[in-house]
């Protein structure tokens, strides 16, 4: 197992002084893989907060580039950047914050002939992305190569979390069969969001792949977890496998 520096021990020390981490869990955490697809609202908190926590590589997917109508939720870039390729703003932000990590990036949109590619070399998936073209593709990528999944969605005032683990729970596809034709069902670039939401549910994805790779806590296998922020409540729904399920009906 790695070994963490002098440093390392400073920086993260007030993890270190926590039971169900200490120095053996942060080495876990040095040797943790995560792979974050979407760098704006839900992936940017996401990103911050896994590289804070001291994962030791973090990998980047989006293939846009920094617009100022992204700056009111996509924490991970700024005016200064616009213009540029959302990973390498992403990049950047990261190791200023933590020099300790590294940050593999993709300046690519994900597609049936390199998402498996991608995806492959990593421990856990964070989905992060605003359509569901994508959203669909990842979840049955994940579910072929037996990769864990942390699904966010937001809108509006709202968001959602769930976490699939192939074989283990239900898939996106157990809930949501069928991909919605394009256009059918309006997104934030339509009706909007609150930037706070995707701050709240971005975060939520981080501490779920922490205690992933912790393997500590409970997690959202089999659970969909609904947040308003205009309630200010969050509500939990049950969710089953569909034994039937074109993704994951044969694990």
């Amino acid at each position: 197992m790695v070994d963490l520096s002098a440093t390392e021990l400073d920086r993260y020390g007030r993890q270190l002084v926590m039971k169900d981490i200490g120095v053996e869990g942060q080495k876990k955490l040095k040797e943790g893989r995560v792979l974050i697809v979407g760098t704006g609202g839900l992936g940017s908190p996401a990103a911050f907060y896994l590289a804070a926590a001291g994962v030791g590589e973090i990998g980047l997917v989006d293939s846009d580039a920094v617009e100022l109508s992204n700056l009111q939720r996509q924490i991970l870039h700024h005016t200064g950047r616009l213009g540029r390729p959302k990973v390498e703003s992403g990049r950047e932000t990261l190791l200023a914050l933590n020099p300790e990590i590294k940050v593999r990036t993709y300046h690519q949109r994900l597609d049936e002939n390199n998402v498996k590619a991608i995806i492959r070399d990593y421990d856990i998936i964070i989905g992060a992305v605003d359509n569901f073209a994508s959203r669909y593709l990842l979840n049955d990528a994940c579910v072929a190569v037996g990769k864990t999944l942390i699904e966010g969605g937001v809108l509006q005032w709202d968001g959602l979390i769930m976490t699939i683990r192939p074989g283990l729970g239900p898939c996106y596809r157990c809930i949501f069969p069928e991909t919605p034709p394009p256009g059918a069902v309006p997104g934030t670039r339509e009706l909007g969001v609150i930037g706070v939401v995707p701050g709240v549910i971005g975060t939520l994805e981080a501490a779920e792949a922490i205690k992933l790779l912790l393997g500590v806590g409970r997690n959202l296998v089999g659970r969909l977890l609904l947040f308003s922020a205009l309630d200010m409540r969050f509500r939990e729904v049950k969710a089953e496998r569909n034994p039937n399920c074109p993704a994951c009906g044969k694990l």
